[in-house]
């Protein structure tokens, strides 16, 4: 039986502000280990996600695998896949790119998702999801012509800039999948379960190939590891798969555009970080383009 509006509205609320959080603890972390670039970022995002399955542990035994259909666990495992690639793609964007840059390019989920479903499903795409994706690209150009300036905000922000849209490609896919493999017959703690372990086992090794370990770190990294698997994973994720079984797809990437209006406010506050006047411009105009293009596709 579907929940109640308000119930779907509060859940969506509570997820955007979680995620909202997840660039300032990436960057948090990073700060107080005294660490940036690929091999960090990867212990971040290897950490959030295997913490996240820890705290799943207990709910193994409740999963009622023989009423689920093969191609559950197939689309379950696959976005697992898809969420280990998003986690690290994102993360490592962090180290190069601004705030801002790196989640507003990652929200643009709604484009990619509608592109997603005009090849998979052979849906339509409306003259307004069209629109939409010129004005979002047209925000993204702007945000690369910025960052090839004096006003670049990072290390390498066309390569941040690049790995954040990446991120986004693959975000797509895990929430398609995510919500093929909870209308097969997951539950969403079965299903959050079976993904967080997967992109778990899938992120472990690969910081240790790079030559970046997982100990001898601060207390306050650990503790920074620890909330970013519970706010923005366990808390932000999971709000947005339990909502995306229950209303479009395009309608939850909707409420996940408030993530870079947070991170960057919370950028400022805590770093001081602002981008330049362009940047913003072309975030703004890209998250108007991302919203003409979700209801373009909503409405369909």
């Amino acid at each position: 039986m579907k929940p109640p509006n308000w119930l779907i509205i509060f859940v969506l609320i509570t997820g955007a502000l979680a995620i909202s959080t997840a660039a300032i603890l990436v960057r948090l972390t990073s700060l107080s280990a005294e660490m940036r670039g690929v091999g960090f970022s990867l212990v971040i995002s290897a950490s959030r996600v295997a913490i996240a399955a820890l705290l799943l542990v207990p709910t193994w035994s409740k999963i009622k695998w023989q009423k689920l259909q093969p191609k559950a666990i197939l689309y379950a495992g696959m976005a697992g896949f898809c969420l280990a690639a998003t986690s690290s793609f994102w993360i490592i964007s962090l180290s190069y790119t601004s705030i801002a840059a790196a989640t507003t390019l990652i929200n643009t989920n709604p484009i990619w998702v509608a592109l997603l479903s005009w090849w998979w499903s052979k849906e339509r795409l409306s003259r307004q999801t069209i629109i939409g994706i010129v004005v979002a690209m047209t925000g993204g150009l702007m945000i690369g012509l910025a960052d090839i300036g004096e006003t670049a905000t990072g290390s390498n922000p066309l390569l941040g800039n690049f790995l954040a849209i990446m991120a986004a490609w693959t975000s797509s896919f895990y929430m398609l999948l995510g919500r093929q493999a909870q209308t097969k017959g997951f539950s969403i703690g079965g299903y959050i379960t079976v993904v967080y372990s997967v992109a778990a086992i899938v992120l472990l090794p690969i910081p240790l190939v790079s030559g970046v370990g997982y100990f001898n770190y601060s207390g306050l990294v650990y503790f920074y590891l620890f909330l970013i698997a519970l706010v923005p994973q366990l808390i932000g994720h999971t709000s947005f798969n339990w909502a995306v079984v229950w209303i479009s797809p395009t309608l939850v990437t909707l409420a996940i555009l408030f993530e870079p209006v947070g991170a960057s406010f919370l950028g400022y506050l805590l770093f001081r970080e602002v981008p330049s006047l362009f940047v913003l411009w072309g975030a703004v105009i890209l998250l108007i383009g991302v919203a003409i293009s979700a209801f373009g596709s909503q409405q369909k």
